[in-house]
C-alpha cells in the first residue's frame, strides 16, 4: 500500500484532527523504505515530515475537485475530513432521517449478551445465568426492537423463548452470529477493560497521581525521657509511704477529736430544749 493511501485512511478514520507528528510516528518506516533513506540519517526526520507535507497537499488538491463532497481540512494543528459547504443542507436532511442510537443500561447488556449467546433461551434460564431477576430488562430489549420471541420450550409451564432480531445485527455491525466474538475473546476484552479501568492511576485536583502509600517510621523512644519515668517510677514507692505516715493522727489529737464529737450532742440537746410553757418566763 502506498503511503499517500495510508495517509488518507489514517485521516478519515481518525475522530480528532490527526497531527505530523502522530503520522510520523506511524509511517516513518514505510517512507524511509519508500524514499531509500535510512532512519539513523541525521536529516531523517526532517525528510519524513517534508513527504508528509507533501502528500498531505497532494490529498487536499485531489478532494478539492468537484466531483467530491468531501474535502481534507488543516483543524486545530492536524488534518481531518470532513463534508463541504455546499452539500450541508443534505448532510442535515439525512442525519435527521438517522435513527437515534440505542443507550442501555449494564444490566440490559447483560442480559442482550445472555440471550445472543444462548438463543433462543428462557427468562428462568437467563435468571439462573445472572443471578438476578431479568423481567424488566426483557421488555426493555423488546421495546427497542433487540429480541424477539421465538416460540415456546416443550417443558412444563412452556416459558417462551427469546432470541435476537435483525435489528440487533444492524445496531452492532454484524452480517450474522457466527461474526460474534468467541466467549474466551470476550472474556479476554472484558477483564482488559476492567483490569484498566480498576488500576489506572487517578490524578487528584494537582493533576499528580497519589504515591503509593509507605509504612510511617516508629519514632525511637528518647534515652532521656526513658531515664526520666524509670526514676519516677523507682521513686513512687517511697512517696506513697511518706503520704501514708503523715496522714496518720497524732494521740494527742485523737483525744481532742472525741471530746469534741462527745460534747456536740449536749450542745445540740440545748438548742433543742421546748420553751417553757410559761410565756412570761421565755421574755
Amino acid at each position: 500500500m502506498s503511503v499517500k493511501a495510508q495517509i488518507e485512511a489514517i485521516i478519515y478514520a481518525a475522530e480528532e484532527p490527526v497531527t505530523l507528528d502522530q503520522m510520523a510516528a506511524l509511517l516513518k518506516d514505510a517512507i524511509a523504505a519508500e524514499e531509500g533513506f535510512s532512519l539513523e540519517d541525521a536529516d531523517a526526520r526532517q525528510r519524513v515530515k517534508a513527504r508528509l507535507r507533501q502528500t498531505i497537499m497532494d490529498l487536499t488538491v485531489d478532494y478539492a475537485a468537484t466531483d467530491h463532497a468531501i474535502e481534507v481540512r488543516e483543524i486545530a494543528g492536524g488534518w481531518r475530513m470532513a463534508t463541504k459547504p455546499e452539500h450541508h443542507d443534505i448532510v442535515r436532511a439525512f442525519a435527521k432521517s438517522l435513527k437515534p442510537p440505542v443507550r442501555l443500561s449494564l444490566q440490559a447488556l447483560e442480559t442482550l449478551a445472555v440471550i445472543a449467546y444462548k438463543q433462543p433461551i428462557t427468562v428462568p434460564e437467563i435468571n439462573e445465568i445472572r443471578g438476578v431477576d431479568s423481567s424488566g430488562v426483557i421488555g426493555t430489549l423488546l421495546d427497542r426492537k433487540l429480541i424477539t420471541t421465538g416460540g415456546r420450550k416443550a417443558v412444563i409451564g412452556r416459558p417462551i423463548l427469546y432470541k435476537t432480531t435483525k435489528e440487533f445485527l444492524l445496531r452492532f455491525g454484524l452480517s450474522d452470529l457466527s461474526e460474534l466474538p468467541s466467549m474466551e475473546e470476550f472474556e479476554k476484552l472484558a477483564g482488559e477493560s476492567l483490569k484498566g479501568e480498576l488500576f489506572e492511576p487517578v490524578a487528584d485536583a494537582t493533576g499528580v497521581p497519589d504515591a503509593p502509600n509507605e509504612p510511617a517510621a516508629t519514632p525511637e523512644p528518647d534515652a532521656q525521657a526513658s531515664d526520666d519515668v524509670r526514676g519516677a517510677e523507682e521513686a513512687q514507692p517511697d512517696n506513697v509511704a511518706v503520704i501514708l505516715v503523715s496522714a496518720e493522727p497524732d494521740s494527742d489529737d485523737a483525744e481532742e477529736t472525741k471530746q469534741s464529737l462527745s460534747e456536740e450532742p449536749v450542745e445540740a440537746e440545748k438548742l433543742a430544749s421546748p420553751l417553757s410553757s410559761d410565756p412570761f418566763n421565755n421574755l
